[in-house]
């Protein structure tokens, strides 16, 4: 396509709604897409002629549907963007937040994202990028379900690019890997280390996508954090408090 077309999901708010204002000022034509749509029609009063809109909840059973829809309006995609997650510190294993978060993170993720790769794959392939999270390095106590979903995300994305590099599909992945960043999503009123602007978060992930680099953590500091984590040894890191 001479136009470049971008799906953004989770556009209402935080990181994803800074990358869809990112990739609107970089002159792509956008579909954006949440559940809440206020937000969304307020993007598309920027750029009326460049915006499409479409309400989509990843764990409702019309969000194919919803999703196929808003990739006919925009007449097809090059890139997919995923940013839609939810994520809580559950020390206590409350059942209600650990499978919602399973639903949404891990359900709801695979999906939206095979919804874009069946498309890509039957259209000369794209661009499929999705905010996952350096909380899938190890798994980590404070927030069991999260830190297991972004894992999930992390190699799902990998077996996804594996696929897609042996079936020559064409499709190129990018896992966006951010440390803490002030969204609502970290709106509990506890204190994070190094906390990220969203706007700069969304700088970076515009850079990463230019340069269809595979993976991303943001930033330089977490980047540091994660490969130390890594080094970590199994039988010391069982030990360790660290919350996410």
């Amino acid at each position: 396509m001479s136009v470049r077309n971008a799906i953004v999901m989770g556009a209402s708010s935080g990181i994803g709604m800074a990358v869809a204002k990112a990739l609107l000022g970089d002159g792509w034509r956008l579909g954006v897409a949440a559940r809440r749509t206020d937000l969304l029609k307020t993007l598309q009063q920027q750029a009326p002629d460049r915006v499409e809109v479409e309400t989509i909840d990843v764990n409702s059973e019309e969000a194919v549907e919803r999703l196929l829809r808003l990739i006919e309006k925009m007449g097809g995609i090059n890139l997919f963007f995923y940013a839609p997650g939810i994520g809580h510190q559950n020390p206590s294993l409350e059942p209600g937040i650990e499978m919602s978060t399973v639903t949404t993170n891990a359900l709801g993720f695979t999906r939206m994202i095979g919804v874009a790769y069946r498309y890509m794959a039957e259209h000369g392939g794209g661009h499929i990028a999705a905010i996952t999270s350096i909380a899938g390095t190890k798994g980590l106590g404070a927030a069991p379900s999260y830190s297991a979903t972004k894992a999930f995300q992390n190699t799902y994305l990998q077996a996804l690019e594996q696929q897609s590099n042996s079936r020559r599909l064409g499709i190129r992945f990018t896992d966006i890997r951010p440390g803490f960043v002030d969204t609502a999503l970290l709106g509990d009123g506890r204190k994070y280390p190094m906390m990220l602007n969203a706007d700069a978060v969304a700088r970076e992930i515009v850079h990463a996508l230019r340069h269809k680099e595979h993976i991303r953590v943001i930033d330089w500091r977490w980047r540091i954090v994660t490969a130390l984590w890594r080094l970590i040894p199994n039988f010391i890191w069982r030990r360790l408090r660290i919350g996410v």
